[in-house]
């Protein structure tokens, strides 16, 4: 099996342990599929969810990820059986303190640069899972009065067993890209409840074409990430031909870095998406037409043509990593603001700032998600703007946001990928740091120029 793993990673230009977990990640959608034809009540197909979880886990990584997995899990349902009152809060400090210091034994960012991988991103999707368990289940203790409409819908009266809890942290391998999702919506699809109850008054659930058109987007997405690749390495920020291109091509050059790297991701998302609608987990509900049809957002991680072509940074969460920025937003970025007072930097900054944490300790990290609140700040500014005007002023200032986020964006973008300081700061100061000077500018002119409200156009009287 060795030898045909290597001559297969070969053949595509990949190391042994990534096509591993290639193999074993596509293996998610037949699994996925198996799902449905398992007999038995929901307690049957909680074992087997959690149980091919494990067995995809331990192909991909080895028998010590189990064991990884285990730590997170077994503090979390302690901390939910013992410490009711506060176990969200100790299951977000505990999960968050183990991955972080997998994050540095492991320092798995370079690995993943060199070609490896170990079960580090996995353990990152199954935390977040645990934690958002844990304080739903917090939530349930709590007067409805003064909860919010997500807590209301998530929050969980009754404590999970250990068979659902164990099939909700590694069902059939959604841990190893996620989407991450509400450990409510899994019960309620195990049992067949809620949305997932069958009904006559409905038209039957057809997985197929949703499917089809999540491993279509994966397959060209796969395609053009390797066609692109070779083209715009990340080694080059430090070579001196790099330092010999005028300022625009600098530029241009971190914009394709950035796109060429969003691809991978494009496709790792469409394949766990086409996995998440193969086992019926990502029905989301039915449009509101006269011929109803099945809507499967709930598996959608990523907007494409969102994040391409976004008219203004704030809606790029809406689009990027759709589900872990929901999660952010729902266990993070509310939970910052005091009640009857609106959000601002901080709360912002805050959430970014767990992002980064969540995602690793390398500065580049830190640095891109400190980068990303000022961008939606600044962002956030010219929109202010542009709703203050009209006609033409109005247009260009639209122009300008769009604009705006493709440049930030991408040059923000080369920290998440190069991971070091020196790399970072090196590829920053190649275009004069203009993707950072540019929003503090913005931030800091939104404080001095308000923005004007446009006028009313007068009633005519008859």
């Amino acid at each position: 099996m060795e030898l045909n793993l290597e001559s297969m990673a070969s053949a595509i230009g990949l190391s042994v342990p990534v096509m591993r977990f290639l193999l074993c990640f596509i293996g998610t959608m037949p699994v996925s599929l198996i799902w449905r034809l398992v007999p038995g009540g929901p307690m049957v197909k909680h074992i087997y969810a959690g149980a091919t979880g494990a067995a995809l886990s331990y192909f991909s990584f080895g028998f010590s990820s189990n064991l990884h997995f285990l730590v997170p899990m077994f503090l979390g349902y302690v901390s939910m059986v013992a410490f009711r009152r506060h176990c969200g809060l100790l299951t977000f400090l505990s999960g968050f303190g183990y991955l972080i210091g997998c994050h540095v034994y492991y320092m798995s960012g370079d690995a993943w640069k060199e070609g490896g991988i170990d079960a580090t991103g996995a353990l990152m999707v199954l935390v977040l899972k645990v934690i958002s368990c844990a304080i739903n289940y917090n939530d349930g203790i709590l007067k409805e009065e003064d909860l919010r409409e997500s807590q209301k819908k998530n929050r969980l009266i009754k404590l999970p067993s250990l068979i659902e809890y164990f099939g909700y942290c590694l069902c059939c391998g959604s841990h190893f890209a996620g989407p991450v999702y509400e450990v409510k919506d899994y019960l309620d699809w195990s049992e067949g409840k809620g949305i997932y109850a069958y009904s006559d008054k409905k038209p039957t659930k057809s997985a197929f074409g949703a499917t089809v058109k999540a491993l279509f987007q994966a397959a060209i997405c796969l395609g053009l990430y390797m066609y692109l690749t070779p083209y715009f390495p990340l080694s080059r920020f430090l070579e001196p031909v790099y330092q010999e291109y005028s300022f625009l091509r600098r530029l241009s050059y971190q914009y394709m870095c950035g796109f060429t790297a969003r691809w991978k991701y494009y496709f790792i998302w469409s394949i766990s998406e086409a996995s998440m609608v193969i086992c019926g987990l990502g029905f989301s509900g039915w449009t509101n037409s006269e011929s109803p049809k099945a809507l499967w957002d709930r598996a959608k991680n990523v907007d494409i043509l969102g994040v391409e072509f976004a008219k203004t940074a704030a809606q790029l969460p809406l689009a990027w990593n759709i589900q872990v920025s929901t999660w952010l937003r729902h266990y993070v970025y509310e939970r910052l603001v005091q009640k009857g007072k609106r959000p601002g930097f901080f709360q912002l900054l805050a959430t970014q700032t767990v992002s980064a944490v969540w995602h690793g300790l390398y500065p580049g990290y830190l640095i891109f998600f400190v980068q990303s609140a000022l961008m939606i700040a600044g962002s956030r500014a010219i929109y202010r703007w542009q709703q203050g005007t009209v006609g033409l002023v109005k247009n260009i200032l639209a122009l300008s946001n769009i604009a705006y986020t493709v440049l930030v964006l991408n040059y923000s973008a080369v920290g998440f990928m190069v991971l070091s300081l020196h790399e970072t700061i090196v590829a920053y100061g190649s275009v004069h740091f203009i993707g950072t000077i540019i929003p503090i500018t913005l931030i800091l002119l939104g404080y001095v120029i308000k923005p004007s409200r446009p006028s009313k156009p007068k009633s005519r009287k008859d």
